[in-house]
């Protein structure tokens, strides 16, 4: 098979492919075979009667229909793959000669991914918001630590908000006690609205050996007794009021790992800000691909923005499949209908074609490509992640294909990282911040921590 490639206007090549006559006929014989199953010869059995047969019976254009119809997809995808084109359409093809005999020829119309040329993708500015970490942020992770390190001391004053009282509390209806709603010596912090806001509007400015009567309805968490009204009888019993513990060396030294104030406060600033770092780090590389997607000096292909928008509805679909749902069902809860659905996946898809595109530019223009070691490090975390051997994984891969798809994959990747390295970031006021990680152990790297973690990690 010969195949000859014709770059056209608009974005689309014309593949000019020949097919000699002595091998079309393997086609021919493929169609004979799949027209023995198909119909029935007397005296032999589905699919086996002879070539010659059926050719006296059916006549030689029938199987030759039948082959074009099957093979002209192989071939075209095979002229595809030689000549590596990069279509993102279905071909228009039209044959040119051997619909009835010799040679076969036809040509193929495709629109391919337009390959695009970017200026100043390696000198890239992108804005964060960016605040450093001040005192008043470490005091608020301290005395989070401190609350956690608070006692509960009797008291004489007044209940006010955040102050607690343990009281005996009865809710009726109709005077049948209300599960949930009954209970002695219940520690209440006020101010919570933990019960009804009425309770906490009740308890302000009271102290031990009230009486508080008063009714509420009752809101939407109460299930099945949502909207009735319930009459309450409360009891404060005992005020109480917490008493954080002094900021001091003693204490920091029994509550943490470390022995002062200042080392305490010192950790807790450095996890903050390697944290900031981790989080703007992920902020910067969105940043950088929407600007570098800015740079793409043409309009979406809709051929690639509507293959995107059907990946991301059917990858959709899966997911909510594996939670018992339909894409109907979803549609229903989030109030859109089909259409306002699609145009909102449409502008995602528009934005993640454009990126994609830059990220190629950036590839071609800077020579990255992936290398074999690196695909095999790729395959293992596929592996890993199906729960297959990667030898496996690279079989099937091959099999479909996909190989150098994952190789493309990786050169993006690396684009990113490229980019992400030569952008300049600067915060609200236009001031270049530093975003790098600092080098640390291995068993402390920024993978491994979380904001929520800050204060369990500073207590012993």
């Amino acid at each position: 098979m010969q195949s000859t490639v014709e770059s056209l206007e608009g974005n689309k090549v014309r593949l000019h492919v020949t097919v000699p006559a002595d091998e079309f006929e393997r086609a021919i014989d493929s169609a004979f075979r799949k027209l023995a199953h198909d119909v029935k010869i007397p005296g032999f059995r589905p699919g086996k009667a002879p070539r010659q047969l059926l050719e006296a019976r059916f006549g030689a254009e029938a199987a030759r229909e039948q082959a074009l119809r099957d093979a002209l997809p192989e071939y075209y995808v095979e002229a595809v793959q030689s000549n590596d084109v990069d279509v993102i359409a279905a071909p228009e093809i039209e044959i040119k000669a051997g619909e009835e005999a010799g040679d076969v020829e036809f040509e193929a119309v495709v629109e391919i991914r337009p390959q695009v040329k970017l200026l100043g993708y390696d000198e890239l500015r992108v804005e964060l918001p960016f605040t450093p970490v001040d005192d008043a942020v470490i005091e608020q992770q301290v005395d989070a630590l401190r609350e956690r390190f608070a006692d509960l001391t009797d008291s004489e004053y007044p209940l006010i908000d955040e102050s607690y009282a343990t009281v005996d509390i009865a809710g009726t209806i109709d005077g049948e006690a209300v599960e949930g709603l009954t209970a002695n010596d219940f520690l209440y912090r006020v101010g919570s609205a933990m019960v009804v806001p009425e309770l906490d509007d009740n308890l302000r400015g009271t102290r031990p050996g009230a009486i508080l009567e008063f009714a509420a309805t009752l809101p939407e968490r109460f299930g099945e007794h949502e909207g009735k009204e319930v009459t309450f009888r409360v009891v404060v019993k005992e005020a109480k009021q917490k008493v954080l513990p002094e900021v001091t060396d003693e204490w920091v030294d029994e509550a943490s790992e470390f022995d002062t104030v200042d080392e305490l406060r010192g950790d807790i600033q450095r996890r903050l800000e390697m944290m900031q770092k981790i989080q703007a780090q992920m902020a910067v590389r969105d940043k950088v691909l929407e600007a570098a997607s800015d740079l793409v000096p043409l309009e979406p292909p809709p051929a690639l923005v509507d293959s995107e928008t059907r990946q991301r509805v059917e990858d959709l679909a899966h997911r909510l499949s594996h939670q018992g749902a339909t894409l109907e069902e979803y549609l229903a809860s989030t109030g859109q209908n089909a259409q306002e659905f699609i145009d909102e996946i449409k502008v995602g898809a528009a934005k993640a074609v454009l990126a994609d595109l830059a990220l190629r530019a950036v590839v071609a223009q800077e020579a990255i490509s992936a290398s074999d070691e690196e695909l095999e490090v790729e395959i293992g975390r596929l592996a890993e992640r199906v729960g297959q051997k990667p030898a496996r994984v690279r079989r099937d891969l091959e099999k479909r294909g996909a190989l150098e798809a994952v190789r493309s994959d990786i050169a993006r990747g690396k684009a990113l990282e490229f980019l992400v390295e030569h952008a300049t970031v600067v915060d609200e006021a236009g001031t270049e911040i530093d975003v790098s990680l600092p080098e640390v152990e291995a068993e402390e790297s920024p993978a491994s921590i979380e904001p929520e973690t800050i204060e369990e990690e500073s207590e012993a």
